[in-house]
């Protein structure tokens, strides 16, 4: 299985006192020495992070190949079809939202979303799609021919968080009205769900990966999906490696997910 490294907290970072450092593109070598598979950045429509100028060094200089996560905005497309990344993952975007808030309706875009992967391809870039693990989500995909999808684990990260940790006690409150056993019954659903549309999409011929939300605590049960070939991780690399540096951070997560 392997791991992609979102990078972009590492510019959320460098944006808070809109200075020069801490540079994302200096994280490139330490991904690859941390046998890191991937590179994943998101070119945002309102730049929150990575801007154009990072994503342009980025795409030049990486020793991995690049997964950029954007919107399905023609404008973003056409930036993303100059770049030249290895994969464009298309996902949801609100300008309002902190992070990415479910899967990409493929069924309510679908024309939109044939237009980019369509542009996307004449320019000979990969496509996923960050959709929810649902069955008409995943037969649009497969009709439009994307290359692979990306499983939103949002919700199976929040019942783990919920059941697993003190975090209802907190000012960040999640599913504040399950019970443990409730939560306990839904996370195990959410699972099976997440099980199952895997095996679904490789019957469709589509390469599955995972990601949003996973952490050291969490992941393992994800990774036991043999099936999924790939899990992008940002922020729970990123925050680690405040305490642990980027490199042991990265290190410590390859091993959960090859074990």
């Amino acid at each position: 299985m392997k791991l992609g490294v979102n990078i972009d907290h590492i510019a959320t970072l460098r944006n808070a006192r809109r200075i020069n450092e801490p540079d994302p593109l200096m994280a490139l070598e330490i991904l690859k020495e941390a046998g890191a598979d991937q590179v994943t950045i998101h070119l945002r429509e309102d730049r929150r992070h990575i801007t154009d100028f990072d994503a342009q060094r980025i795409v030049q200089n990486s020793f991995l190949p690049v997964n950029m996560e954007c919107s399905i905005n023609p404008e973003i497309i056409d930036i993303i079809c100059t770049l030249k990344p290895h994969r464009a993952t298309l996902v949801p975007e609100r300008r309002e939202e902190v992070t990415t808030e479910g899967g990409l309706d493929v069924v309510k875009f679908e024309k939109e979303i044939k237009n980019a992967i369509e542009k996307l391809h004449k320019s000979d870039i990969e496509v996923s799609l960050f959709i929810d693990p649902d069955t008409k989500q995943i037969e649009k995909s497969a009709e439009l021919k994307a290359e692979m999808i990306e499983l939103h684990t949002g919700r199976y990260a929040n019942l783990f968080l919920a059941l697993n940790t003190n975090i209802n006690e907190t000012p960040f409150k999640i599913f504040e009205n399950f019970d443990r056993k409730t939560l306990k019954k839904e996370l195990e659903l959410e699972l099976k769900l997440l099980k199952d549309a895997t095996l679904y999409a490789n019957d469709l011929n589509l390469e599955v990966a995972a990601g949003h939300g996973l952490n050291y605590q969490n992941v393992k049960e994800i990774a036991n999906i043999k099936e999924i070939v790939e899990l992008n991780i940002g922020h729970s690399i990123i925050a680690n490696s405040v305490f642990l540096g980027l490199k042991e951070a990265i290190i410590k997560m390859k091993k959960l997910i090859s074990s």
